[in-house]
């Protein structure tokens, strides 16, 4: 019986890349470049199922250009916001993530961009590395102390409660805004708000952990950043999407806000050149879930996806 055709559109790690070889027909990506839409609707018309990561853009005219032949999009991700799940329902491709195994090391980045944001770490290493560091003084390189600041998250999911978990290691006092409200046991004491007005007012540090829809795409803008509290720091490794990047710009430029540490941009790779120009911005490269162990465990979360598909059976993490 011949295995089904896998095309894997990015390098993944060696021991996920070894078990697809093992049990499919498998397309890789040598150089590990971003398709370009041609390029993606070529190569997955000729697959049965493609792994993708949230780099590769599955809109309606690329599944529509696509063909028969693909059965499932078995995504390395736990966002969908790149696939278009009403397009892929309609063409009859099953569309999964992988939901659970990133939330720790998701989470350890936010609390590094809150600190790297909070205690300048930005300008401190620049400094150190140039040599620029030739003096000091009590007035030198301060920032703001997060102990005991209110820490608020917008999209209070698994990330989100894990990350609300480690700043309550800082006697942070957790506040949070969902769609509905947590069970008790959840909450673990956090407060909620039925309003994203109300948790923006009572939020220190905002933290975004909801993922992009038509809804909220841009939801943290010229008029949301206004009644966050005066100083407050921004932290999104969510998705660049969430954040209207000129209004934050000038959010940071005024003084309104201390500072923002970011995991994510609307434009990736390369991110947002004005916020890079700013010195109370904390930057990384979309590394939320770049851990070995993570990434091992997405792989292999895809890989149970697809397996269980072809075994004929449901995806545990089907989203379409």
């Amino acid at each position: 019986m011949s295995k089904p055709k896998l095309l894997i559109a990015r390098r993944l790690r060696p021991i996920v890349e070894q078990r697809a070889a093992r049990d499919y027909d498998v397309v890789l990506n040598p150089e590990d470049r971003v398709f370009s839409s041609a390029e993606l609707i070529a190569a997955c018309s000729e697959v049965d199922a493609v792994l993708p990561c949230h780099s590769e853009h599955f809109s309606a005219d690329v599944l529509n250009a696509i063909g028969p032949r693909l059965k499932i999009i078995a995504n390395h991700s736990v966002g969908t916001d790149h696939v278009d799940l009403v397009a892929a329902k309609a063409a009859g491709v099953v569309v999964t993530n992988t939901p659970d195994v990133l939330s720790d090391a998701t989470a350890e980045i936010a609390i590094l961009c809150m600190l790297g944001a909070a205690r300048r770490g930005a300008e401190g290493d620049a400094m150190v590395r140039s040599g620029q560091w030739t003096f000091w003084s009590p007035d030198f390189m301060v920032g703001r102390q997060v102990t005991a600041k209110r820490f608020g998250v917008l999209g209070m999911g698994r990330v989100g409660q894990v990350t609300a978990q480690r700043a309550r290691g800082f006697g942070m006092e957790i506040h949070y805004h969902n769609r509905s409200r947590l069970p008790a046991n959840l909450e673990n004491g956090a407060i909620f708000h039925d309003s994203l007005e109300s948790l923006l007012a009572s939020s220190d540090v905002l933290s975004l952990h909801c993922p992009v829809t038509a809804d909220n795409k841009g939801i943290i803008n010229a008029r949301t950043l206004a009644l966050l509290p005066d100083r407050a720091i921004v932290v999104n490794t969510a998705r660049g999407a969430l954040i209207d990047e000129d209004a934050l710009v000038e959010a940071l430029t005024s003084g309104k806000l201390f500072a923002a540490g970011l995991d994510v941009f609307q434009t990736e790779p390369v991110g947002n050149p004005a916020l890079a120009a700013l010195p109370n911005v904390f930057l990384l490269p979309h590394i939320g879930s770049a851990t070995e162990e993570t990434r091992d465990a997405m792989g292999m979360r895809a890989l149970d996806n697809l397996d269980a598909f072809f075994a004929g059976k449901a995806p545990v993490d089907r989203v379409a």
